[in-house]
C-alpha cells in the first residue's frame, strides 16, 4: 500500500515527555514530506499550541494542515485558515459548568487565547503548561462565558475520571466526550473527533481511508486509529487499547513516529 497521509498525535506520541520532537523522528517526517506524503497534526492542543510543531516540520512548505481541539478545528497551514470549525453553545457549556459541580469536578474552556477557569489545580496548570496560554481565573465562569466555545475540559484525579467517563457519556449523548490524558476528560460537540476530521481532509485532499496511517496513545485516538488504513499505537499507549490498533511501535521516547515511517513509508 502506497500511504498518502500520516496523521500525528502530538503528546505522548510524536513528542517526548520534554515536548520536543526528536531529530530522528524530524528527519524521517521531513522525508515522508519530500515524497509528497501528507503530515498531519491530529491534537486536543488548541491551534497556537501547535504551531510551533507546524513550523518546525515545515508543514507550511508541504501545505499540509493541522487539526486542533480534538477535531473541532482544521487549519491549513500554508495560509493560516480555519477550513472547518464547530463550538459547542454558551447553553452546552453551561450545562457542563453544572454536571462539573455537582461532580466536584475542575472544569475549563478557551476565550480570548487564555485558559478559562473558575479554580485552581495542579491538572490546569498542566494544561497552561502544555499550550502555552496564561490562566484567566473569574469569580464566575458562567458570567465569563456568554459565546460559543470550541470545547471544554473536565479535570480531576485519573481514577476518578475513569469512573465518570462513561456517566458523562450516557448523561450527555448529544456530545463527543474522550479522555486524552489521564487527568483530562474532554468534550466537544455531538460527532466530533479526531476520525471525522481525518475523514473531511481526506476527501478534500482526494485520499481514500486506506491511504491513511494514524498514530496515537490514548482515548481521544482511538477513532482515528481505528478509521485510518493504518492504525498504530505507540507502545505507552493506554493499556486497555492495545488491541484496537493494527500496530504497536516503540514509545514517544524511543521514536516510535520514526519507526511508522521508516517500515511504512519510506520502504
Amino acid at each position: 500500500m502506497q500511504y498518502k497521509m500520516l496523521v500525528l498525535d502530538l503528546d505522548d506520541t510524536l513528542l517526548r515527555d520534554d515536548y520536543s520532537i526528536s531529530e530522528r523522528n524530524k528527519q524521517c517526517l521531513m522525508k515522508a514530506q519530500e515524497q509528497g506524503v501528507f503530515v498531519v497534526l491530529a491534537s486536543g492542543r488548541p491551534t497556537q499550541a501547535m504551531m510551533q510543531y507546524a513550523e518546525e516540520l515545515e508543514l507550511a512548505k508541504y501545505s499540509s494542515y493541522i487539526i486542533s481541539y480534538n477535531g473541532a478545528i482544521i487549519t491549513d497551514i500554508k495560509n493560516g485558515q480555519s477550513i472547518f470549525e464547530q463550538t459547542l453553545n454558551k447553553q452546552e457549556i453551561h450545562d457542563l459548568y453544572d454536571y462539573s459541580k455537582n461532580n466536584n469536578l475542575h472544569i475549563l474552556t478557551y476565550k480570548n487565547n487564555e485558559i478559562l477557569t473558575e479554580t485552581e489545580s495542579e491538572y490546569i496548570d498542566v494544561e497552561k503548561n502544555l499550550t502555552g496560554m496564561p490562566i484567566n481565573k473569574v469569580p464566575s465562569f458562567k458570567a465569563e462565558v456568554q459565546e460559543p466555545a470550541v470545547k471544554c475540559i473536565l479535570l480531576e484525579d485519573p481514577i476518578k475520571l475513569k469512573n465518570i467517563e462513561p456517566l458523562l457519556k450516557a448523561d450527555k449523548t448529544d456530545l463527543s466526550v474522550a479522555i486524552s490524558k489521564p487527568f483530562f476528560l474532554e468534550v466537544m460537540p455531538k460527532g466530533i473527533d479526531k476520525a471525522a476530521s481525518i475523514q473531511r481532509l481526506g476527501e478534500r485532499l482526494n485520499i481514500k481511508q486506506e491511504e491513511i496511517i494514524a498514530v496515537g496513545n490514548a482515548g481521544n485516538d482511538l477513532t482515528m486509529v481505528e478509521y485510518a488504513g493504518l492504525g498504530v499505537w505507540v507502545d505507552n499507549v493506554t493499556p486497555e487499547l492495545r488491541d484496537k490498533g493494527d500496530a504497536i511501535v516503540s514509545s514517544n521516547n524511543d521514536d516510535g513516529v520514526a519507526e511508522v515511517v521508516e517500515q511504512y513509508i519510506l520502504n
